[in-house]
């Protein structure tokens, strides 16, 4: 089974809050993620009629399907609560912030699942600073060993 994660969200954005959503998808999806064949590239969660969507995630086609190939990049519905739902789309309405998905997961009963997290925007600088600390703990660590 594949954990596939959105390394550059982390780079991109601070991440506030995480959730985990399922995803309503179709046999031949779920049978290319489970080969670990999806990619994060440019994907975003928006919100349509009070509904949660991703919007860019590309899953593979599944090269044994034969009678019902899906669309790679369509866009999916995200499941969560309406509590949850609702408090994201208020955190939506402020300026700055954007629903990411950080993971494509499977739970332990064998269900398909997206954590996505509530994101604000880094500025460069911030992301210079995120590097410089990274590679200050990497040579801590060289250090110690």
């Amino acid at each position: 089974m594949a954990d596939l994660r959105n390394r550059s969200a982390y780079h991109d954005y601070f991440i506030e809050d995480k959730y985990d959503a399922g995803m309503v998808l179709v046999g031949s999806e779920v049978k290319s993620l489970r080969d670990g064949r999806a990619s994060f590239n440019d994907s975003y969660c928006f919100f349509h009629r009070g509904e949660l969507w991703i919007k860019s995630f590309h899953i593979a086609q599944y090269s044994h399907s034969s009678l019902y190939i899906h669309d790679a990049v369509r866009e999916r519905k995200l499941l969560l609560t309406k509590k949850e739902l609702r408090k994201l789309e208020a955190k939506m309405k402020e300026r700055g912030y954007s629903i990411i998905p950080l993971r494509v997961f499977f739970n332990e009963r064998g269900f398909v699942k997206m954590e996505i997290g509530l994101a604000k925007g880094k500025k460069n600088y911030d992301k210079r600073e995120t590097i410089k600390a990274r590679d200050t703990d990497r040579e801590l660590k060289r250090y110690l060993k």
